[in-house]
C-alpha cells in the first residue's frame, strides 16, 4: 500500500525557524487584519529511528504568524518541556505516552509519568500563550517569540493537575472554563473556572463511572455540558507497563453516552442522564435557545474506530476508516433528557469551530474541515477543503484547496472594522510543492480564491488546533 501524499509533512521531524518576515506569495494582506495566529500540533513523530505509537504522542511545536502593520512575521518552535529536552539529548524515547510505552521490557515504564507532549491546542491570554495537552499542566510561552517559560499552575492548580486542550472563553465576561480527568480508584472530572488572565478561581469535582476519554465539552449559556462516551480504560495493565493508555481503551456501547450538565456559576451538577452510544472528539458550540433548552453541536462517530485511525496516521498507511458527521443535540437542562439528536451534515467533517463572540451563544454559522467535492473519505483520509455551514439555510459553502493540498482547522479572525465580515485563516500543506502556507479567505467568500497566501520557510506538519488573538493595543 502506497503512502498518502500528506504523509510527506509528517515523515521527518519538523524544523524550527526563528522570527522572520514572511513573503506574500499571492494576493494582498488585508490592512485591517491585525493580530496573531497561533497553532499547535505534533511535530516530531520519531526519535532515534523509532516511530511514536500514536499521532497524539508527537512532541508539540507552536506556529505563530503575526500580522503587523509592516507585514506578516512568523516563528515556529518546539515547546521545551522537560520530557522533550531529555529525549532530544538521549535521542530515544524515555517516557510512556498516550499511545506508546517506553521501548524495552515493561518494567522500563515503572515509576515514570506519562510525558506531557504540550501538542494539542493553544490559549492566548493577555501576556502569555498556553500550549495545552489534556493530561497535564499547560506550558506558558512568550506570545511574540514563543520562548517556553515553563509549566503554569494558573494561580491554583497542583503540579499534577490535568488541564484540557479545549477551554471555553465566555465572550461577554472573559471567564474561562475548562476541565481535566483525574484517574484513580474513583475517576473524577475536575472542572475549573478562571479569570480572564487565566488564574483559576473555582474548582469542582464530579465522580465518573470509570475512566473514559473526555476530550472536549461546551459552554451553553448558563450551563456546561459534558458527554461522556462509552470508552473505558483498563488502568491495571497501564500501571504495570504492559499497555499504553490508548491500547487499554475498550469500546463498550452497552454503557451508552452519559450526559452531565453543570451550572456554570456554581460548577454544581444540574442533571445526569444516559442516551445512545457514540463517540465525539470535538464540539462546535453550545447555547440556550428561546425555550430554555440546551443545544450542543458536535462531530459524531458511530464508534471509537477513530482512535485506531489516528494511531495509524504516523505510519502513512492508515487502514481504518473513521467518518464523522456534524450533529445537533437538544437537551432539557434540568433533567438531561434528550429532546432530539439529529444530523446536520451527512458529509464527513471534523474540527468544527465558531467565531469567538459566538461561544456559548446562538450562532448562525459553523466552520469546519471537510473533504473536497467528489472525494471518497474512505480513500482521501485527510481533509482537502474547509467549509462554512449556514444553519438557517442548511447550506454548506466550500473552499477547495486543490489536489494534494491539506488545509488545517479554520480559524475565524475579526477585522478591525466591525461592519466587515472578517476573515478565515488556515495553514495549508501543499504536497505537490512540499511547502506550507497560510491562506486568508474573506469569511463570506469561500468560493473565491484566498485574499492572500503567505509563505512559510519550512513545512509545518498537520496541526490540531489554533486560535487568533487580535492586536487591539497596536503592539505588533
Amino acid at each position: 500500500m502506497a503512502q498518502y501524499p500528506w504523509f510527506k509533512a509528517l515523515e521527518t521531524p519538523a524544523r524550527e525557524f526563528p522570527l522572520m518576515p514572511l513573503p506574500v506569495l499571492a494576493g494582498h494582506l488585508p490592512p485591517s487584519l491585525k493580530g496573531s495566529l497561533y497553532r499547535n500540533g505534533p511535530a516530531a513523530l520519531q526519535r532515534g529511528g523509532q516511530k511514536v505509537g500514536h499521532w497524539f504522542d508527537g512532541d508539540g511545536a507552536v506556529l505563530a504568524v503575526h500580522f503587523t502593520s509592516k507585514g506578516p512575521k512568523g516563528i515556529y518552535r518546539y515547546v521545551q518541556t522537560p520530557g522533550y529536552q531529555q529525549e532530544v539529548e538521549a535521542n530515544q524515547f524515555l517516557f510512556p505516552n498516550y499511545g506508546m510505552t517506553v521501548p524495552g521490557p515493561f518494567w522500563n515504564n515503572w515509576g515514570k509519568d506519562i510525558k506531557n507532549s504540550a501538542n494539542t491546542s493553544v490559549l492566548a491570554l493577555e501576556d502569555k500563550v498556553l500550549a495545552l495537552w489534556e493530561g497535564g499542566l499547560p506550558y506558558a510561552l512568550d506570545p511574540s517569540n514563543l520562548e517556553t517559560w515553563g509549566s503554569d499552575q494558573l494561580g491554583g492548580l497542583s503540579s499534577d493537575s490535568p488541564f484540557s486542550a479545549h477551554p471555553k472563553v465566555d465572550p461577554k465576561t472573559g471567564e474561562i472554563f475548562n476541565f481535566g480527568v483525574i484517574p484513580g480508584r474513583q475517576t473524577k472530572l475536575q472542572v475549573y473556572k478562571s479569570q480572564p488572565n487565566g488564574n483559576v478561581v473555582k474548582t469542582a469535582s464530579v465522580e465518573l463511572d470509570g475512566l473514559s476519554v473526555v476530550h472536549d465539552f461546551v459552554l451553553a449559556g448558563r450551563y456546561l455540558v459534558f458527554l461522556i462516551p462509552p470508552v473505558r480504560v483498563q488502568l491495571f495493565p497501564v500501571l504495570l507497563g504492559f499497555q499504553s493508555f490508548s491500547d487499554a481503551m475498550k469500546w463498550k456501547p452497552e454503557l451508552g453516552t452519559e450526559i452531565i450538565i453543570l451550572d456554570r456559576a456554581t460548577l454544581s451538577v444540574v442533571s445526569r442522564n444516559q442516551t445512545d452510544a457514540w463517540y465525539q472528539w470535538h464540539f462546535a458550540n453550545g447555547y440556550e435557545d428561546q425555550n430554555g433548552e440546551v443545544v450542543a453541536e458536535f462531530v459524531r462517530y458511530p464508534d471509537f474506530g477513530t482512535n485506531e485511525y489516528l494511531k495509524e496516521i504516523p505510519t502513512g498507511k492508515p487502514r481504518t476508516k473513521a467518518i464523522g458527521n456534524l450533529w445537533q443535540l437538544r437537551l432539557h437542562p434540568q433533567t438531561g433528557k434528550v429532546v432530539n439528536n439529529v444530523p446536520l451534515l451527512e458529509r464527513d467533517c471534523e474540527f468544527p469551530v465558531v467565531s469567538a463572540p459566538a461561544v456559548g451563544q446562538p450562532h448562525q454559522e459553523t466552520y469546519l474541515s471537510v473533504h473536497r467535492e467528489g472525494a471518497d473519505p474512505r480513500q482521501e483520509l485527510l481533509f482537502g477543503a474547509i467549509g462554512r455551514y449556514h444553519h438557517a439555510t442548511d447550506t454548506l459553502t466550500i473552499a477547495d484547496a486543490g489536489e494534494n493540498r491539506y488545509p488545517s482547522e479554520p480559524i475565524v479572525a475579526p477585522d478591525r472594522d466591525p461592519t466587515h465580515p472578517g476573515w478565515l485563516l488556515t495553514v495549508v500543506y501543499d504536497a505537490n510543492q512540499h511547502q506550507s502556507e497560510v491562506w486568508v479567505y474573506q469569511r463570506d467568500q469561500l468560493t473565491e480564491n484566498p485574499i492572500c497566501r503567505v509563505g512559510l520557510p519550512h513545512v509545518i506538519p498537520h496541526s490540531f488546533h489554533g486560535t487568533w488573538k487580535s492586536d487591539n493595543d497596536n503592539k505588533l
